[in-house]
């Protein structure tokens, strides 16, 4: 009985590691994302990451020149039939030449975090 428990406890851990050690590696890949297009500039927070095999992420932060906070999530949902923009709940589906960025910001994001993270041990 103990074995078991304290199994299960060990798992619970194991798991609670897996799951920090993904949100980290998300998170380091994102601060890359946020440099695709350019420096970040002073004062802002950018963001782009692959969350899974269909969902791409920007998320932005800044202060505008009235010291307001800012924040920008769009959400990119690509699906066989197109890809769906979100912001702010809101869905629509994106323009040709916006795709192409997407694909071009994403082709970007993987060879930049493949090459900075993963030392090219990701093959496309």
């Amino acid at each position: 009985m103990f074995q078991k428990l304290l199994g299960g406890i060990v798992g619970q851990r194991t798991e609670q590691r897996q799951a920090d050690l993904y949100r980290n590696l998300i998170r380091h890949e994102a601060k890359i994302g946020g440099t695709v297009f350019g420096a970040v500039p002073h004062g802002h927070r950018r963001e782009f990451f692959c969350l899974d095999e269909h969902t791409w992420v920007w998320h932005e932060e800044w202060r505008d020149n009235k010291g307001q906070q800012q924040i920008r999530t769009t959400r990119y949902d690509v699906r066989p039939d197109g890809i769906l923009k979100s912001q702010n709940g809101h869905y629509q589906r994106v323009t040709d030449s916006e795709a192409k960025r997407l694909r071009q910001a994403a082709y970007s994001y993987i060879q930049r975090v493949n090459n900075e993270m993963y030392n090219g041990l990701i093959t496309l």
